[in-house]
């Protein structure tokens, strides 16, 4: 790599070059320990003669900057630069903009591989031991493969043709959706998917219509964008239709799996939901984040393949079936938003990285994705019904389980009072992550539980992690 240094005419070369490498040294451009070219080269790169370069160098090294290693080259020495004072938030014209962005909660933050516990119930993550890692390998290696045949050149905005046709006949046939490959744009992960769909949809003061408990982050982004977010409360047969605000621009709902409580919607408020968008003029977002994964009961088709007048958006992720990291999501779309939501795609990011469109494209295509999802239904059934025993045995004095028939997660709400901050806090001292309810309540009174995520927790550490949270249950009384 070449040093980045500028020689302006023939006058002054050695001052020249003294002040531009003095100058990258003191800002930091030229760390500690990097090293600098060796002196021929430099020259012939700047034009200069070898001297003027030798020259600079020892000045350089004589001042501390520098220090020279036999046998190894020059090197920028280690040295504390000059500090000035930087621009703080609060001197910024745009402080009170910083201020609400920072002020954001993170109630569905990942803890790192470092911090996560030794037993983990945290809702939407995923075992890596259940992730097909030879499959995979093969799709990334035939995806590597393509990436070295193509052009050079960005790709579709929308999505790679092979995976949105994938993605279209593995969702019409698991899950009814109705849509074609051109209907479908290719995300970063779900919430992306959201992000874009506000964009074109709101503006500040807009109405947002949304569970009341509901999914966190998808309300912190609609009122990041100014939009006025009104909680609707849900009960047995999902989000109450009748108390939809009149001037509700776009609803958000989670049908086939309520998060965070887990019942599905009746087919009474599905229909219900959908005539109130027609008459609202609103748009729907279905977000269907794992309703993949069911136990028991009839499956139901997606509300999406139930609407006939294009009011709804159909919102998916991978994040939830594979990978997290993955960060592929997808929607789609109805016609009347198909042209916005491709604009302020390309507007975003261009693109998603065509490398895992690829390989996931190959994976649905060759049958590995619903191979792994039978293979993860058996062993989250398993799981989940182990916590419901226990949630029906000795932990029933404190907690019952919300009726939920789909998903890899279940809420779990207080039977009598309980100390949930004081529970999760003495969990964590003996490496269990509990995760409590109340930060997905908005509007609506907060009914304290835990939701209990089993995806991520191994099925024979469950009992010993649920000893653990008894005993602690017992203590505190």
């Amino acid at each position: 790599m070449e040093l980045h240094v500028i020689i302006n005419g023939r006058k002054d070369l050695a001052e020249q070059l003294y002040q531009q490498l003095r100058e990258a040294i003191d800002s930091g451009r030229l760390a500690a320990g990097a090293q600098l070219p060796p002196s021929r080269l430099l020259a012939a790169q700047l034009g200069v003669s070898r001297k003027t370069v030798s020259d600079t160098y020892a000045t350089l090294t004589y001042e501390g900057l520098l220090v020279g290693k036999i046998g190894r080259g020059t090197f920028v020495n280690s040295r504390t630069p000059p500090t000035e004072r930087l621009q703080t938030a609060t001197d910024l014209a745009c402080a009170a903009n910083l201020a609400k962005w920072q002020a954001l909660p993170s109630p569905m933050h990942h803890p790192t591989r470092d911090s996560a516990l030794r037993y983990e119930f945290l809702g939407g993550a995923t075992s890596r031991h259940q992730f097909p890692q030879d499959e995979w390998r093969r799709c990334t290696q035939d995806a590597l493969r393509r990436i070295a045949q193509n052009s050079g050149l960005y790709s579709q905005t929308e999505g790679l043709l092979a995976l949105r046709s994938a993605i279209a006949g593995h969702i019409a046939f698991s899950r009814g959706v109705k849509c074609s490959a051109d209907d479908i744009v290719v995300t970063n992960g779900a919430q992306q998917a959201l992000d874009l769909i506000a964009r074109v949809v709101l503006e500040p003061g807009s109405i947002v219509a949304m569970e009341d408990p509901g999914y966190t982050p998808a309300r912190q982004l609609f009122m990041a964008m100014g939009a006025n977010v009104i909680g609707v409360p849900v009960d047995d047969q999902g989000i109450q239709v009748e108390r939809i605000p009149d001037g509700a621009r776009l609803i958000y709902v989670t049908p086939s799996h309520q998060f965070p409580l887990g019942m599905p919607m009746s087919q009474a408020r599905r229909e219900a939901l959908l005539a109130r968008a027609f008459e609202l003029g609103a748009m729907v977002i279905e977000d269907d984040y794992d309703s993949e994964f069911r136990y028991e009961g009839r499956p139901t088709d997606s509300l999406q393949n139930m609407d006939t007048r294009g009011v709804v958006t159909y919102v998916g992720t991978f994040s939830k079936t594979l990978l997290p990291e993955l960060r592929l999501g997808y929607a789609v779309l109805p016609p009347a938003l198909y042209g916005a939501v491709l604009k302020a795609k390309q507007l975003t990011d261009q693109h998603s990285s065509t490398l895992p469109q690829w390989a996931l494209a190959k994976f649905i295509s060759e049958g590995y994705l619903l191979k792994h999802i039978r293979r993860c239904h058996s062993v989250y059934a398993g799981r989940r019904e182990r916590i419901l025993q226990r949630l029906a045995g000795d932990l029933a004095p404190w907690f019952e389980a919300v009726p939920t028939v789909a998903g890899f997660h279940m809420a779990a709400l207080c039977k009598v009072p309980v100390n949930i901050a004081l529970l999760m806090q003495l969990a964590r001292q003996v490496d269990v992550g509990l995760y409590p309810l109340d930060v997905f309540f908005h509007d609506t009174p907060v009914r304290p539980g835990l939701i209990i995520g089993f995806g991520a927790i191994e099925t024979l550490d469950i009992d010993p992690a649920l000893d653990k949270v008894r005993d602690i249950l017992q203590q505190i009384g």
